[in-house]
């Protein structure tokens, strides 16, 4: 799945930017929600979310880059995204946290900075529908990618499997076509991508599609390493 992050987009039209990348075939669209604490960005509060929802069928995903998430969970329920993600390092109470994502009605993902270990989420796996692993550090966009993050990616992937669950394993952070296919042959299924793919000069479409293409091919065996090389270049 790709799904393109509205960070890069033009804020005067988010309207009518989901309805470019939904055009372009994104699986979902993701709102990287900052409130200056967690990160010192600041960004999309729910209202701005709301006024987009009926722009497009596409479902949304509020990444939560927030340091109280559970005071503002209803409010991005309401606003309409289908997939909530917050920061294990923002919960106090991470299992309690994700089965209130639940009871409003959402789906529940958790996610991971760098140097959260994988085995943070072995045992909320049964309360999350998403682990998303940071491949950079959250904040911006326009980071560099972390190859080093490939073997988190292989030890969450092995803890889904072992479990038996239909869990998404997502990657944000640096996603390009050169980096995609090491975060797919470690495991990850669902890519976020900003910078690159408002970037690519033929439009968000092609990037959409060499994104896809590039991550099927290194989950069936060809591609894989290709993002350590261009982290070298």
């Amino acid at each position: 799945m790709i799904v393109p992050s509205v960070l890069p987009a033009d804020q005067s039209s988010l309207g009518q930017e989901c309805r470019r990348l939904a055009d372009a075939g994104a699986d979902r669209i993701q709102w990287d929600v900052m409130d200056g604490r967690f990160v010192p960005n600041l960004t999309f509060g729910p209202d701005v979310i709301a006024a987009c929802r009926s722009a497009v069928p596409t479902p949304f995903e509020a990444h939560l880059m927030v340091a109280e998430p559970d005071r503002l969970l209803p409010r991005y329920v309401e606003a309409g995204c289908e997939l909530v993600i917050v920061h294990a390092e923002a919960c106090t109470h991470l299992h309690r946290t994700l089965g209130r994502i639940r009871e409003l009605g959402a789906r529940a993902g958790v996610a991971l900075n760098p140097h959260t270990p994988a085995a943070t989420v072995a045992h909320v796996l049964a309360e999350t529908d998403l682990v998303l692993v940071m491949t950079v550090n959250p904040g911006f966009g326009g980071q560099r990618y972390i190859p080093a993050m490939e073997s988190k990616i292989s030890e969450i992937r092995e803890l889904i499997d072992r479990s038996g669950r239909a869990i998404e394993l997502e990657v944000d952070g640096g996603i390009t076509d050169l980096t995609i296919a090491g975060a797919a042959a470690a495991g990850a299924d669902v890519f976020i991508s900003g910078s690159w793919l408002y970037g690519h000069p033929d439009g968000p479409a092609t990037a959409t599609r060499v994104l896809r293409d590039r991550a099927a091919a290194a989950m069936t065996g060809s591609g894989a390493g290709e993002s350590l090389l261009a982290s070298a270049g």
